[in-house]
């Protein structure tokens, strides 16, 4: 990737909907070459979606719960299994594996105490896990999806 199409992502990753010839303009090439290059992109899955980024207030889930999953087990059946179970759960929208003392960590959303009590029941009746914490965010300081990216322009 060069610094034309670090900048491409730099814009569209703020605002997917920008026109062609305003991204071209201000990247500074041609629609047909800007055009060329988000294809690309799109075709390598650099360029994953394109999608809208919902309030999770307005559509009802203001909730964020971070789950910490400590598991007794660890081998490929069993995780594979694991990994299927808590995928999926809707209410889960970030979902990564750890090193150190905690095996899973869960970002759920969910629309008050109850809907995470829910989550939580489903997840401790998946056998092989150990131990699951929970933290409620109390304030979103920041929240993006917005990658950080050599500066280009």
């Amino acid at each position: 990737m060069d610094k034309f199409d670090h900048a491409i992502l730099g814009l569209l990753q703020h605002d997917c909907t920008l026109a062609l010839g305003e991204l071209a303009e201000r990247v500074g090439l041609s629609n047909t070459a800007c055009w060329r290059r988000i294809q690309k992109l799109e075709e390598s899955k650099v360029i994953r979606a394109r999608v809208a980024l919902l309030d999770p207030r307005q559509v009802g889930v203001p909730v964020t719960v971070f789950a910490f999953v400590r598991t007794n087990q660890h081998n490929a059946d069993w995780l594979k299994q694991f990994h299927q179970k808590v995928a999926a759960i809707d209410e889960v929208v970030d979902f990564y594996r750890l090193a150190g003392v905690t095996d899973y960590l869960l970002r759920v959303v969910v629309p008050d105490i109850e809907g995470y009590d829910a989550v939580y029941k489903r997840l401790i009746e998946i056998p092989g896990i150990a131990d699951v914490s929970s933290s409620f965010a109390m304030e979103r300081i920041k929240s993006t999806t917005a990658l950080p990216l050599p500066s280009s322009f």
